[in-house]
């Protein structure tokens, strides 16, 4: 039997779990596991500069590709707990990643010996385990658990902690007869299949509401020809969107009271029948009142996690199910009803969602300067191709980018849909571009994300990570400003400042420009709209040519006020004038053939 430290064993493991990537900041006690990194090969390490951008740079890393597992490294103490928000980040959107850490030496712990933190015990409410490994001889063991948990079921975090003599003890492990643990998914019966299927045959207009649980499954494809055979309008949820294309004659658009688009939640408000699959009835896109979202229609709802069905309402009929088996049996359903002719016609019902979608439109085209960010998408739709991976996290700029943006693949919206920590957006960027060089991925932050974890732009300079981070600069929190409207109050959320350094700035404060630059990338300001065209290929031939990070800085107006829904009602979202105008038509890229004719 071979005999190796521990810390040697647990790289092993994670070479034959699949990793070939990690991301972290070594520090004194983890430094046994980093030698074994450089003595076993195999891993690429990408060192952050702060261990919750390494959180959720694995995070980015695992979303961009199926099958991937983010593993993130840090030190004792201070470097455990930074990776919280990490873990909750990762939790909330059922995001596989491994979390590694050093720890004090065992005969310490509850000694409060220097950076000694029981960092097990605070990880555990936000991972699926969560442990101090306290006898060598479990490191394999533990660490073989820790990928069986990540995969089955709803994916989500681990957390490892390895005292430093834990990871310098020999055992006896041998790699060449290391197997992983089977997988456990639960999956739908045909009998349930059949009666989720009954509550659409009694239906006249059903949707599909697809979340990100049809992506986690890798099972897009799936939910796109199950929505063909039965000719049903779909519905993706922020964490779902690209399941379906946006120019896909059945896609419905977005229904919420933020990201939701006009013509999704009048499509909605009119079903009378929701096949929700891979979803958790988030409040951001059912609105906080229920009896709207309900009212008038029946719900089933098909999730991986069984005691999710019935959290936030109880459907009609409920299936614990992982997507992309329950699909699979939805479509062998589907194809029989075809065939014996007993799908109902929903030519009509598809007609008057596509007539929503061609005229209740949000206005994106102003020349104001300082330039409406409304144009700034617009003119990203222009120039990202359909193959565009837009990575975000939160603010005006997110919600914004959801109303406004088109995506037409999985996995290219990389959104942390429930956590919302302003700073992940650059982490995440990096995974994502770390994980697939050959996705161009687009990033998207308002000046306070974009300020909150700026240093891991040095990152991307020194491991040569190329993306296009598009920055919309109003120098306000600006969320937050619209959100004390209702309280009638400004206060705490204006960013602006004479930068002495930088008087060409006026009220805009920060140089972001010379800062980027400062970290070792390439950063282009534009200040009017029509320049935007020019900027975004002038960043797509920077960042091939230095292999960088580049960011595009758009000076906005300091106010724009983005629909939602103040009352948290989706049938009441608030229109402001800026933003939406009656008479505006969908151009003609977001929509289908048979529409644009």
């Amino acid at each position: 039997m071979p005999r190796m430290t521990a810390a040697h064993a647990a790289v092993e493991i994670l070479k034959l779990e699949g990793v070939t990537n990690a991301f972290g900041v070594p520090g004194a006690a983890i430094n046994p596991f980093y030698k074994a990194l450089q003595e076993v090969g195999g891993i690429d390490h990408t060192l952050a500069r702060h261990v919750e951008g390494a959180t959720h740079m694995a995070e980015g890393y695992t979303r961009a590709k199926a099958g991937n597992i983010g593993v993130a490294i840090g030190t004792s103490g201070p470097a455990g707990t930074d990776m919280i928000t990490g873990h909750y980040s990762a939790a909330g959107d059922s995001i596989p990643i491994l979390a590694i850490t050093g720890q004090a030496p065992s005969h310490l712990l509850h000694k409060e010996d220097f950076q000694a933190v029981d960092i097990a015990s605070i990880a555990k409410p936000l991972t699926k385990m969560a442990v101090t490994v306290l006898e060598a001889a479990q490191v394999p063991g533990v660490f073989q658990q820790a990928f069986h948990l990540m995969r089955s079921g709803r994916p989500g975090p681990v957390h490892i902690d390895l005292p430093i003599d834990v990871q310098l003890a020999e055992i006896d492990f041998d790699p060449e007869t290391y197997e992983p643990l089977p997988v456990y998914k639960p999956t739908a019966t045909r009998a349930q299949i059949e009666k989720a299927i009954g509550f659409l045959l009694e239906s006249e207009r059903p949707l599909i509401v697809a979340g990100g649980g049809i992506i986690n499954a890798d099972a897009s494809d799936l939910l796109v020809e199950f929505a063909e055979l039965i000719n049903t309008p779909v519905v993706p949820t922020l964490m779902g969107w690209g399941t379906i294309p946006d120019d896909h004659e059945l896609n419905a658009g977005m229904v919420g009271q933020q990201t939701g688009h006009r013509y999704g939640n009048a499509t909605f408000l009119e079903s009378d029948f929701v096949l929700g699959i891979g979803n958790r009835w988030a409040n951001r896109h059912t609105g906080y009142k229920l009896d709207v979202y309900r009212e008038g229609r029946k719900f089933v709802h098909v999730d991986i996690e069984p005691t999710q069905i019935g959290k936030i309402f109880a459907p009609d009929y409920g299936i614990a199910s992982d997507a992309k088996a329950a699909l699979e049996l939805f479509i062998e359903v589907a194809k029989e009803l075809k065939a014996a002719g007993k799908l109902p016609d929903r030519s009509e019902w598809v007609a008057s969602h596509l007539d929503r979608k061609a005229t209740l439109q949000r206005r994106t085209h102003f020349d104001n300067i300082p330039m409406k960010p409304q144009r700034v998408y617009e003119e990203m739709n222009k120039a990202f191709g359909r193959d565009t991976r837009y990575v975000t996290t939160i603010g005006l700029s997110q919600i914004a980018g959801a109303q406004m943006l088109h995506v037409y693949k999985p996995r290219n919206w990389i959104n942390c849909g429930q956590a919302g920590p302003l700073g992940w957006t650059i982490s995440a960027a990096l995974g994502a571009a770390k994980a697939d060089r050959d996705t161009p991925v687009v990033a998207l932050s308002g000046d306070y994300d974009f300020q909150f974890m700026i240093e891991e732009l040095a990152v991307g300079a020194q491991h040569r990570i190329p993306y296009i981070h598009v920055l919309v600069n109003n120098a306000y929190l600006g969320l937050i400003r619209q959100a004390q409207i209702g309280l009638d109050i400004n206060f705490q959320v204006n960013l602006e400042f004479e930068n002495q350094n930088s008087p060409e700035l006026g009220v805009y404060g920060v140089d972001h420009v010379k800062v980027a630059e400062g970290l070792g990338c390439k950063a282009i300001r534009v200040t009017d709209p029509a320049d935007l065209p020019d900027a975004f290929e002038q960043a797509k031939k920077l960042a091939q040519e230095h292999q960088v990070p580049v960011v595009v800085e758009a000076i906005l107006e300091r106010v724009t006020n983005i629909a939602m829904s103040p009352t948290a009602d989706i049938s009441a979202v608030k229109e402001f004038e800026e933003v939406a105008t009656e008479a505006w038509h969908a151009p003609t890229a977001i929509l289908p053939l048979k529409a644009q004719a």
